[in-house]
């Protein structure tokens, strides 16, 4: 039986009790303290984490990844500099750290911990490589991010980054994929990210990792579930079952148990947001070890629940929505095998974070920095931004109940309650629904600042980010004022 808890919401003190905290490097006042923790990492030099946690806090608030805009001036442009060129900077030490303040944030929660990869391309020229590796079938150079991140199953608040890998690809690899034992493959990282999870996000109540069809491997299914930890992916292989069948010619077969309308939301480019009408089936599979697999010592079989979810009636010119969806999750009737469709629907999350990482929020792609160890790392600590700014964005309805002290110091807290009367309207839909100190009211105020009206569709992340950009210069043009700072 699938059962969920919903916990409130998270709390500031809830941190690791090795958590650094900085002080708000916006705030204009170094002895006031930040409630969120804005570290990058432990570097094994203090100077170096301050550091860290000041690029961190400027690329949440500021929207960019532009060195010279986090620097604010050259001095600023070359500190920040010095630090990405760093030895003892890594990009695994940065990764490592993503989930520092997860962890707690999950306990007692059922936690869905979604992880996708990212494809993020550089402009390069023959004569400029920047040392980068290729991407996009091989038609661009750039890195990669591969990224876990952990959402509350009940209300789909984004938790945090639980883990995951930053790289650029060292030549092409002319040895196919199956022939090179599985330490050599790129798809280790899906094996990887989930073992991360079990130490990250041991003190949540259950957990299931959410993948799409690219981490439906068998190794993993053989290998990752236990107790209180879940599988569930859409299939990418037609499986061979015990006795010989094939699992998507098994799937047809089974009985229809339900209908149901969903709203899926737009995807760029060219896809618009509909509510197709969708049919479902389920049922138990036993799959087969394939004759491939390079690790013999794994289980002959697994056995999995399968759920077909297909488009039934799709517009003209539109192709119709089928979802092959694996889980090791038991399922007692359509209610449960709904729910799990659910959960796999909040994949969507993990694609907001990537689309904020680049065209829609920081735009990491436009970076400039010259080389591909540097571009890593930079891709590493943009990664922690977005989240953040994930956070900031979904709690724009207050569902979850986040703090505003998840994102913003004190005094930056002050600064949008001040401004929240100049921003209300007359009507009672312009007005802030929420109070201080929570992270929606705070929210309302980013949105409005970005030119939101209050009407028409919630409020997006470009819209935040615009908010953000407005924010910023009105609170440090604040912190001026009350300090007597004159500009000569």
């Amino acid at each position: 039986m699938l059962t969920s808890r919903v916990v409130c919401g998270l709390v500031s003190e809830n941190l690791c009790a090795h958590t650094t905290r900085y002080d708000s490097v916006l705030s204009g006042n170094r002895r006031t303290p930040t409630a969120m923790d804005w570290s990058l990492g432990s570097f094994g030099d203090v100077r170096l984490d301050s550091v860290g946690a000041s690029i961190l806090e400027r690329m949440a608030l500021r929207k960019t990844v532009c060195l010279r805009r986090l620097g604010g001036d050259r001095g600023g442009e070359l500190r920040f500099g010095r630090f990405f060129a760093n030895e003892k900077v890594t990009a695994e030490k940065i990764v490592d750290d993503w989930g520092r303040s997860t962890g707690p944030a999950a306990a007692g929660r059922h936690v869905l911990a979604i992880q996708d990869t990212c494809e993020v391309k550089f402009p390069t020229t023959a004569q400029r490589r920047r040392g980068l590796g290729l991407v996009k079938k091989g038609k661009a150079y750039g890195v990669l991010v591969h990224a876990m991140i952990a959402v509350d199953a009940p209300t789909g608040a984004c938790l945090g980054l639980v883990g995951g890998e930053v790289w650029t690809r060292d030549g092409v690899v002319e040895t196919n994929a199956r022939e090179r034992p599985p330490s050599e493959r790129e798809s280790m990282r899906w094996l990887d990210a989930s073992e991360q999870a079990k130490t990250v996000l041991q003190s949540a109540k259950m957990v299931t990792v959410v993948g799409d069809r690219e981490s439906d491997i068998y190794a993993q299914w053989a290998s990752v579930p236990e107790d209180g930890f879940h599988m569930l992916t859409r299939a990418m292989n037609d499986r061979r079952l015990t006795g010989g069948r094939l699992l998507y010619e098994a799937m047809t077969e089974f009985a229809k148990v339900g209908q149901r309308t969903i709203e899926l939301p737009a995807r760029d480019p060219g896809r618009e947001a509909r509510t197709p009408k969708l049919e479902l089936r389920f049922g138990t599979v036993e799959i087969a070890r394939p004759h491939s697999e390079w690790d013999r010592s794994l289980a002959k079989t697994v056995t999995l629940r399968a759920i077909d979810v297909r488009e039934i009636d799709a517009p003209p010119g539109v192709e119709p929505l089928h979802w092959r969806l694996l889980t090791t999750h038991t399922i007692a009737d359509a209610a449960e095998a709904w729910c799990i469709v659910d959960w796999y629907r909040a994949r969507w999350t993990i694609e907001q974070l990537f689309r904020t990482l680049k065209s829609h929020g920081l735009q990491l792609e436009d970076s400039q920095v010259a080389s591909a160890e540097r571009l890593v790392k930079l891709a590493a600590a943009a990664t922690k931004a977005a989240c953040v700014d994930i956070q900031l964005t979904q709690e724009r309805d207050g569902k979850a109940g986040l703090p505003a002290s998840t994102v913003f110091s004190a005094p930056e807290i002050e600064t949008l309650a001040a401004l929240t009367p100049s921003l209300e309207g007359n009507t009672e839909r312009q007005r802030n629904p929420h109070l201080f100190p929570s992270l929606a009211a705070a929210c309302w105020v980013i949105a409005r600042l970005g030119g939101w009206n209050c009407y028409y569709k919630p409020p997006g992340p470009i819209t935040m980010r615009r908010g953000m950009e407005q924010f910023d210069a009105i609170h440090r043009g604040r912190q001026l004022g009350q300090s007597g700072t004159m500009l000569q």
